[in-house]
């Protein structure tokens, strides 16, 4: 999906120079494609990630493979930290902040199997046989341990079991949780597999699930940057960092702001514009429910309804006791006109970015009646063959239209006293709010422009005048991507990157729109474990299945490289016309 134009076709690329790069669209599209930097983790493919870089870890380290998964959850899954630590602190600083403790003390193993050993929990003797080691050294009866781990995991702390004994922070061999669990309560067993495949999504800062509802499955992990905004197989375009609707230029924190304050108040602030009146006493909004001019407020503050100033109770046919229509009350006034300006402030901005949210809406509707008139054209006997240059425009529209209605929001928040107020003078922020307005007047003029263009109906024109537009609509679509990126460019280095706060950071603007992540592959290169590289792990199999097949089993019913789709979520929420969902979506809304 590019934005609303759901297809498999290759993005529109208008990094171009020159009319004539555009016009050579086609043989630059046969360019191999960078590879994408996100990749989709599904329900199948979830095992692999994990693996790959429980790998790198199990490699460098020459660790058996829980090892590498306590470190790993310890660094969050960050291998780059936890390499870093190991450089600059050693391995055994790195072993004993995550709790793994490689001494073995397996040398009297089986002497204590035929042994009685002492439980220091329950104070009981128990036979060696019901009794384990750790690998700290420290050893309990199997009925502490069990019960030790049952409360852990209905705890949440699966992930990171730590041993019974006074001050040891070792965590747990998950092979001795799961076989001690397991054959009390099984069910409690596939839960803790199930927390120890997730940590890889929950621990891990480069990777998050999809926000889609109903919920597709899928995680979304990142490769650069994580104030990225991406697009997930099932269709869902959305913000990395905050999880919410692709935003940008907007930064998380005011499209936060904006969703609430327009939830509070978008919609009754043109209600309250066109039927009420603040009060001059307290500035509440009053309802005129009478003919008389001469309104009273619930405070007990009497004022005409003409010119809103503040009167006696007392009135006849011809003038109201009180009435200080032409008198200036500069102290109260001030306030009113406060309320007033902070009020018709946020109507302006609110109604031009709805302004271009009905105009992408409506537009959206032009994928297929443009395509009606593609196929009538080709029918045509004529030169004109190729049409690309139509979807071509027709995507550049819908991405700076987006654009477009993001920046009010941007706007409001960046020029006003909510969140800058001590962070620019009144004369920076005058010159900055006319360098941002400027470009942002440009924009809105040539998109209004692309489509003008794209509505003709040039199916019945004429050969001429169909090349006509089709020079306007490849013009105006390399001026609006050009435009596009100087407004980002504007708000990262002369408005957001003056600032002193480093909390407000925006997804960088791509001309080919939000990228599509790619599913990562489900198999896994079960060559690369070599088992007589590393020590044998002690964790065995569980009726009759390896590790890995146990762990698979819990994610899929279907094994193997292949993926299924997953249904596109159509949930548009609260009274937002969701800029990022297809057209057909937007049809059915």
């Amino acid at each position: 999906m590019d934005d609303c134009i759901s297809s498999d076709e290759d993005y529109y690329d208008s990094d171009r120079d020159s009319l004539h790069g555009l016009e050579n669209e086609d043989s630059e599209i046969q360019r191999v494609p960078k590879t994408p930097s996100t990749k989709v983790i599904t329900k199948e493919s979830l095992l692999a990630a994990q693996k790959e870089d429980m790998r790198r870890v199990m490699d460098l380290l020459s660790l058996r493979e829980y090892h590498a998964r306590t470190l790993l959850i310890h660094y969050r899954w960050d291998v780059e930290k936890l390499f870093a630590v190991l450089v600059e602190k050693g391995k055994n600083h790195l072993f004993a902040t995550a709790g793994v403790t490689m001494i073995e003390n397996r040398s009297n193993t089986s002497s204590e199997a035929s042994s009685m050993v002492m439980c220091d929990i329950c104070m009981e003797e128990v036979h060696g046989n019901d009794a384990t080691r750790v690998d700290c050294g420290h050893c309990f009866c199997n009925n502490c341990w069990t019960e030790h781990f049952i409360v852990k995991i209905n705890e949440g702390q699966s992930r990171r079991i730590r041993c019974m004994a006074h001050k040891c922070n070792a965590i747990c061999d998950e092979a001795v949780v799961r076989t001690l669990v397991s054959k009390r309560h099984p069910d409690l067993a596939n839960k803790f597999d199930r927390f120890l495949l997730e940590s890889y999504i929950e621990d891990n800062k480069r990777v998050k699930w999809c926000p889609s509802t109903p919920h597709c499955g899928n995680a979304i992990r990142v490769e650069d940057d994580e104030f990225c905004e991406v697009e997930c197989s099932c269709g869902l375009q959305f913000c990395f960092s905050c999880l919410s609707e692709a935003h940008s230029p907007c930064s998380c924190l005011m499209w936060e702001l904006w969703i609430k304050k327009c939830r509070d108040e978008s919609e009754t602030v043109n209600w309250i514009t066109v039927h009420t009146k603040p009060c001059p006493k307290c500035h509440k909004p009053v309802e005129k429910n009478g003919g008389c001019n001469l309104v009273s407020c619930i405070c007990g503050q009497a004022f005409c309804w003409l010119c809103g100033g503040a009167t006696g109770r007392e009135h006849t046919w011809s003038s109201i006791s009180g009435h200080s229509c032409g008198r200036y009350k500069e102290e109260s006034e001030q306030k009113a006109e406060r309320a007033k300006r902070d009020l018709y402030r946020y109507m302006h901005y609110h109604n031009r970015y709805k302004a271009h949210t009905d105009s992408f809406k409506l537009e959206s509707k032009l994928k297929e009646s443009i395509q009606e008139k593609i196929s009538i054209s080709e029918e045509r006997e004529s030169m004109l063959r190729d049409f690309s240059w139509v979807n071509n425009g027709l995507s550049r529209l819908f991405r700076s239209r987006r654009v477009l209605s993001y920046s009010y929001p941007f706007a409001f928040y960046m020029f006003g006293d909510e969140l800058f107020k001590d962070e620019m003078t009144e004369a920076e922020r005058e010159i900055k709010q006319h360098l941002f307005e400027d470009q942002q007047q440009q924009l809105e003029a040539n998109v209004e422009k692309l489509s003008k263009f794209l509505e003709e109906p040039f199916d019945q024109y004429t050969k001429d005048k169909v090349m006509e537009i089709r020079m306007q609509v490849i013009n105006l679509s390399v001026i609006t991507d050009t435009l596009c990126k100087k407004m980002y460019d504007c708000i990262e280095n002369d408005l957001l990157g003056s600032l002193e706060l480093g909390i407000h950071n925006i997804a960088p603007y791509k001309s080919k729109g939000i990228e599509k992540a790619l599913e990562l592959s489900a198999c896994w290169n079960s060559k690369a474990n070599t088992s007589d590289k590393y020590p044998p792990s002690d964790c065995g199999t569980s009726g009759g299945l390896s590790e890995c097949e146990r762990l698979t089993s819990l994610n899929s019913e279907e094994n193997g490289c292949s993926s299924r789709k997953r249904a596109r979520a159509e949930v548009v929420a609260g009274n937002f016309f969701d800029l990022n969902l297809p057209a057909e979506v937007v049809d059915r809304n």
